[in-house]
Parts: structure tokens; sequence; C-alpha cells
């Protein structure tokens, strides 16, 4: 399919905080490469029209670029940038929320046998495909629907849950489908996810988590690293740091503190880890962050 006009409508559409007049659709413009930043993957499909991303999640790295799309069915903890993205010719894509509820009224429409069978084991909770024509044409007609606002309360709903039937059916419609099964081994997992952001300060033995989530250690733990390509100990360091990290933006001065609030009591172990994941110790990481907020230009490699 031409990617012409969906590059004309991002562009047309793109805003500094991705937001559109449609829940739930985002669309983004970046007018030059960035180093890599953390941040959480939220659930989401995205669509590239034009330039690259790429993303890391643990060991895993995924790189998409014009006419293919990334989809992410747990909140995970990522490293992304945008690897090609100039201001003569800038990164533009499309977003769209995903909802574990519309899936679900989704396959029970569809009924037994209405989707693809699912392999054996747990998907990935981020996938890579090329974008089928019909699922790029949904996302066209759905942007259109931007320009037509009589229209749009009307048909936005309709041709949102058009492309998220057209996740479930695609290459990567397993991790898609489990995202609206309440019993799944993705809702287990998600489940976990969510405990262990919220209590991430707490020490907690993967047991316990396991238990609280209806499986099996052994299940829990290879389930778990399946979906998040991590550990549950490694998930919970990559969200300390994160959290750290943010905190530092703001509490620059105080690195021990920052380090003990999000659940290190031992400085040095806090500053170690740190800079593997970020390059840099703590203290010289939050004076750069500043300096990234007063001018964003700084950021660039």
């Amino acid at each position: 399919m031409d990617l012409g006009e969906l590059r004309t409508l991002l562009a047309r559409h793109a805003r500094p905080d991705s937001t559109t007049a449609v829940d739930g659709v985002l669309v983004s413009k970046v007018d030059r490469a960035d180093p890599p930043a953390p941040s959480m993957s939220g659930t989401v499909l995205a669509v590239i029209a034009q330039g690259a991303k790429r993303l890391a999640l643990g060991e895993r790295v995924f790189e998409y670029g014009p006419g293919q799309y990334l989809v992410a069915s747990v909140d995970l903890p990522v490293m992304g940038q945008f690897t090609q993205a100039e201001p003569e010719q800038p990164a533009l894509g499309f977003g769209l929320v995903l909802e574990p509820s519309v899936v679900a009224e989704l396959l029970l429409e569809a009924g037994p046998g209405g989707t693809p069978r699912s392999s054996g084991g747990p998907p990935p909770g981020i996938a890579v495909s090329d974008a089928p024509a019909a699922l790029l044409d949904a996302v066209v007609r759905l942007l259109r629907l931007l320009d037509e606002p009589r229209d749009r309360a009307v048909l936005a709903p309709l041709v949102k849950r058009e492309i998220l039937w057209r996740l479930i059916t695609a290459e990567q419609g397993a991790t898609v489908r489990q995202l609206g099964l309440a019993d799944s081994s993705l809702s287990h997992v998600s489940r976990a996810v969510r405990w262990i952001r919220e209590h991430y300060a707490q020490p907690f033995r993967v047991q316990d988590v396991a238990r609280q989530c209806g499986m099996s250690v052994s299940a829990f733990y290879r389930n778990f690293q399946a979906v998040t390509a991590m550990s549950p100990i490694q998930f919970q360091k990559q969200i300390r740091l994160q959290e750290a990290r943010l905190l530092l933006a703001t509490h620059p001065g105080d690195v021990t503190g920052v380090g003990h609030r999000v659940g290190y009591d031992n400085p040095s172990q806090f500053s170690r880890e740190y800079r593997r994941q970020f390059g840099a110790p703590p203290s010289q990481d939050a004076a750069r962050l500043r300096r990234t907020m007063r001018n964003p230009a700084a950021a660039l490699p």
C-alpha cells in the first residue's frame, strides 16, 4: 500500500503532546534522531509511516520502519529511540491504545473458530511485523475522520474496532488476543507486572507473586520470562532505575536519598547499577537531564 496519504495525514495532525481528537489515537512527529531513552511501552499498536525506531526490551531489540507495526500487549520498561528522523524528513507514527475489554468483545463476537489457532506457549509482550494492506487502510480511514468532526463520533469507534480485528487476525494476533482472555498466561503475567510496578521499592519472593497470580513458580517464571524478556527480579530493577531517573531530574543533589526511596539500601550498588543502565553515574546523569530540560538539543549525540 502507498504510504503517501498516511504520511500526509500524520504530518497534518501531529501535536506536541501526540494526542488527537479521537480518544486513544496518537500521532507522533519527530524531526531529529534521539539517544535511547527509558519509558514504559504501554499497551499499544504503533505504525511507522516515515523514519525508523528502535526499542530494547531486556536483551531483545525491535526495529521497525515504514509500513511496519509494533504491538505491545503488556506495559513494559523499554529503551526507545528514533534512529531515522531529520527536519526535512521527520519520523511519522500512528499509535492506538489497545483496550482489553474491546478485544474481549471482538473475540466473543467471533466465537469459537473465528480466529486463528495460537501456537503453544505464551506470546511475547512486544512484537513487530509488516503491516498488512487492510490494516493500513483502516488506519488511514481513522485518521481521515480527524478532518470530519460530524462523522467522527459515530464512525471512529467502528474503525478502531476494525483495526483491532485486523490485528487479532494478523501475524501477531496471538499477542493481541491474549489481552482479551481473562485466564490467559499473559493476563497472569500482567497481574504480576502491575503488582511489581506498584511495590517496586519492596523486596519480594518470586513464589509469593506466583501464588498471587495463581501459577506454580516454574510456570510463572517461564511465562514471565517469555512475555517480558526478563526475570521478575530484573523487571523490578528496571522499574527501580527508571523511577530513580525521574526523581533525580527534580532532586539531583540527593543521590543517596533517591536510591533509598526506590529500594536500594546500598548506595554503591545503586550507583553501579544506575551507571550500567544509563551509561553515567547518577550525579552526572542528573546534571545532563537538567541541561536537557533547559535545552532539548543537548540530548543529541
